[in-house]
């Protein structure tokens, strides 16, 4: 089954997923506080010249920017140490992003450098900043510990100004230990809280906690001129009690999403009783005590009031998405709107169909359900079939924050990467695309072949890598023949046919090079 449990790569793992299916890449699969790190002094907080502010700008240019991870990627003759493509708007060029070019340490085989990405302004002075997880680092001699980098925007570019920083258990502001198998940045999600403090989130789901092999936990990290990193578990009652209970394999941390409001994390190997497996998604808000984030509850499939049921193997929240959510008459934006995927979902007596399930939370934590999609949802496109994995991955985007929040204006899409073809082309995959409110309805189908131009070819796994922004929702295709391996991007609503992207990253085209093991796992 295919599932983003962090898999081992060259080792015997300590315990083995439910029906894990193997693909190319890795991207498939405590002390609570410290001291201050200083980053800037107040002054360089300000909006720097040559700075634009706009969202993911990092060269200041005023022009978006595209970050393009190939964790598979051969850096400086290593293999699979990893490499992220920047492609600047406005035709300024391009930039392989090593470890080296990152300023961040030497490349190393296995790194996986680029696994998880994530753009914000760390240190608020209008450029664009870059995280980069590299979960299956060594560490110390300690395998597969992980580690993140943050690297700073500047009117010179990525790497061109300020030096990156690097976060690591037990290194500098870090609490904990560096231990084999953390995968300390497995997951990210960065952005800048309603009070305007910047934020990074950092998934350490092989996190051992006593004798809870795999329990998870995760890194929150706050502030601009100064930073504070704070270290969450299941156990951790600084900021109130973390809902749920901690036990091995848990994997607390897998997936995150976040808002200016909210924070969700996932564990999807979360028990609910004797039934493994079944999957959490525990809720916070941005307010903290001792640099911990208060806990505001969970969401399972049998807390009160959600539909569906915990059952072995649903994996509920093995993806999220999370964006503000106005109600009408509303004077702020103070909710948020929460996709919880569940690819391992049966379906009466479909197995691993998937469905994904749509919250609406307020400020308080409080949940209400407004959406149960799957593909045997009324005027929903496709039928549920045994393997298909609807949900493995979800993204979403308002893209009127500030004002009432419609079908219009808050756009998902859901990756069904097990989809095959109407001809037996097996695992080809979709993307499906929905109103976020409302009824779901098949508002529109990326196939490759049609609206996808990657050519049809089994195990395309098409949907296994979804996510955007203002600039529109992207789909990137590392998987299947190095030809077809690209990203596109396609608009947040779609109407008709829906036609070509209006823009595409191909390896070997527009300044790229032509290497291609995994281009396009991540984009943001």
């Amino acid at each position: 089954m295919i599932r983003t449990t962090p898999a081992p790569h060259g080792a015997t793992r300590r315990y083995a997923a439910r029906g894990t299916l193997a693909l190319t890449a890795a991207a498939l699969a405590l002390t609570l506080t410290t001291g201050p790190l200083p980053l800037a002094s107040p002054a360089a907080a300000a909006v720097a010249p040559g700075c634009s502010g706009v969202e993911s700008d990092f060269n200041g240019d005023g022009i978006a920017d595209t970050a393009i991870a190939d964790p598979e990627a051969t850096a400086n003759g290593v293999a699979k140490a990893g490499v992220v493509h920047i492609v600047y708007g406005g035709g300024k060029g391009t930039l392989a992003l090593t470890q080296e070019a990152a300023k961040a340490g030497s490349s190393a085989a296995g790194d996986r450098f680029g696994h998880a990405l994530a753009v914000y302004d760390a240190d608020l002075d209008g450029c664009s900043d870059l995280a980069v997880g590299s979960p299956y680092e060594d560490i110390a001699g300690q395998a597969d510990a992980g580690r993140t980098v943050v690297v700073y925007g500047s009117p010179a570019g990525l790497a061109g100004g300020r030096a990156t920083t690097e976060y690591i258990q037990g290194t500098g502001p870090v609490p904990g230990a560096a231990e084999a198998y953390d995968w300390a940045g497995y997951a990210l999600a960065a952005g800048k809280s309603a009070a305007g403090v910047p934020f990074l989130v950092i998934g350490v789901p092989g996190e051992d906690i006593a004798s809870g092999v795999d329990a998870g936990g995760f890194l929150y990290i706050s502030g601009a001129s100064t930073v504070t990193v704070g270290v969450v578990t299941q156990d951790v009652a600084t900021a109130g009690a973390v809902p749920d209970t901690l036990e091995a394999y848990d994997r607390f941390g897998s997936a995150i999403a976040a808002t200016p409001t909210h924070l969700a994390v996932s564990s999807p190997g979360e028990a609910q009783g004797t039934i493994p497996e079944a999957g959490a998604v525990t809720l916070f808000s941005h307010a903290l005590t001792s640099g911990v984030p208060k806990p505001l509850g969970v969401i399972t499939q049998d807390t009160p009031n959600v539909l569906g049921a915990c059952e072995n193997g649903d994996g509920f929240g093995t993806s999220l998405a999370l964006v503000p959510y106005r109600a009408a008459g509303a004077t702020s934006t103070t909710e948020a709107l929460l996709a919880v995927g569940s690819p391992g979902e049966d379906l009466s007596t479909t197995v691993d169909a998937g469905a994904v399930q749509v919250f609406k939370l307020d400020a308080a934590g409080a949940y209400t359900e407004l959406n149960w999609i799957d593909q045997n949802t009324t005027d929903v496109g496709g039928t549920a079939e045994a393997g298909d994995y609807f949900g493995q991955r979800v993204a979403a985007y308002n893209s009127a924050p500030n004002s009432t929040s419609t079908a219009s204006t808050v756009r998902l899409a859901v990756g069904v990467p097990g989809e095959d073809a109407a001809n037996g082309v097996a695992d080809r995959g979709v993307v499906q695309m929905f109103p976020m409110i409302g009824a779901p309805g098949a508002d529109k189908i990326l196939e490759p072949g049609s609206e996808i131009p990657t050519p049809v070819a089994p195990r395309l796994y098409a949907g296994m890598s979804i996510g955007g922004g203002s600039g529109g929702l992207h789909v990137g295709m590392p998987y299947g023949p190095a030809e077809g391996r690209a990203v596109y991007v396609f608009p947040w609503t779609i109407s008709g046919d829906g036609g070509a992207p209006t823009q595409t990253f191909k390896p070997g085209q527009g300044g790229l090079p032509a290497e291609a093991n995994a281009f396009g796992t991540v984009v943001r």
